[in-house]
């Protein structure tokens, strides 16, 4: 089927007036549209939606997340009084996978302080799922045949390109991401002023790919990059390419210059997992930023056993602004019931 506009449930209402909503009528009824595309599609793969808690005891430790916390009232039978609002389901899900749930997705909100502008909201919804003995590479396929599925909706396509994150950066910009000194990869933003204070490689890397490389991706394309430095493996296992340099086994998918998902070949080895984690608290620190506590019922699971798997999150009020198209100016108040002034 293929969603059909209605009428506009904005006539005769001030669009300006604070408690009216930021999105249109068409909007909130192809978000629900594809709510139940998600659902349909994981029902017919048999992969099984849960529900796991929005509220932690642990924080995300990524230096480049910010966490909202809470202070609860009630009895904790010893257990700390603030609480961390997720900003992802991942460590849940993964408890969930030690258990032996078996392939699993959650559709959700999650929070991330800080985030707020034309293609950021401090809460917002998270699609994230996990697949039992596969590997990032098959991850890549199931997640953009879910991209096109759901741009069918609004008679739109889009071909899936695979790319290395060395290759894409040696053909768009004339750098090796890997070998080129830190001056050079400054020197590659142009007329980008960036105060360097703090700002380590993989800060710059990240800074030639929001203002450099990605603007310039084709808005028919979704352009699926893998093989990304070691150094930017986050949760995911680390191999050794055909070159012989370290990479991440993780890819990021991007429908023109917006990115949509972030997806792991997953690491399975509890003490690495916590190595990396005091490795995010020190970074936290040399920042002057807080340090949440380390999630050591993860670990636990990593130790009990993670069965090999290939997990991926997406974000669904990116994937809504591009459906909805213009993808220059589009904002993600745009398919927000409320944004985050009018909330």
């Amino acid at each position: 089927m293929r969603f059909q506009p209605g009428p506009n449930w904005t006539d005769g209402i001030d669009v300006d007036a604070p408690w009216t909503p930021s999105a249109s009528r068409d909007a909130m009824r192809l978000r629900a549209w594809l709510n139940r595309l998600v659902r349909e599609f994981f029902h017919a793969r048999d992969v099984l939606e849960v529900e796991t808690p929005v509220l932690s005891q642990a924080g995300n430790t990524d230096p480049n997340i910010a966490s909202f916390t809470l202070e609860f009232s009630g009895r904790t039978d010893g257990a700390p009084c603030t609480r961390w609002l997720r900003t992802s389901p991942e460590f849940a899900l993964k408890r969930l996978l030690a258990a032996g749930i078996g392939d699993c997705y959650e559709l959700g909100r999650v929070f991330r302080d800080g985030e707020a502008g034309g293609r950021h909201n401090p809460e917002f919804t998270m699609l994230e799922w996990y697949r039992v003995g596969w590997n990032h590479v098959q991850l890549i396929e199931e997640a953009a045949t879910l991209v096109q599925a759901a741009l069918a909706l609004v008679g739109r396509r889009a071909q899936l390109r695979v790319v290395r994150y060395r290759d894409l950066y040696r053909d768009a910009l004339g750098i090796d991401p890997f070998t080129t000194d830190d001056a050079t990869l400054q020197a590659a933003l142009g007329d980008v002023v960036i105060d360097p204070q703090g700002l380590g490689r993989d800060d710059w890397l990240d800074l030639l790919m929001t203002h450099c490389l990605q603007p310039e991706f084709k808005s028919d394309e979704m352009l699926a990059v893998v093989d990304y430095p070691a150094s930017q493996c986050a949760l995911a296992r680390i191999a050794c390419d055909a070159g012989g340099h370290l990479v991440a086994q993780r890819f990021e998918l991007y429908l023109g210059p917006l990115e949509l998902a972030n997806g792991y070949h997953e690491l399975l080895d509890s003490i690495e997992q916590a190595a990396r984690f005091a490795n995010d608290a020190r970074v936290r620190q040399m920042r002057g930023a807080g340090v949440p506590p380390m999630d050591t019922k993860l670990l636990a699971a990593l130790t009990s056993g993670l069965p090999a798997c290939a997990g991926v999150a997406l974000g669904i009020d990116r994937l809504l602004m591009a459906m909805l198209g213009a993808l220059g100016t589009l904002r993600i108040a745009d398919v927000l019931a409320f944004d985050f002034p009018r909330a």
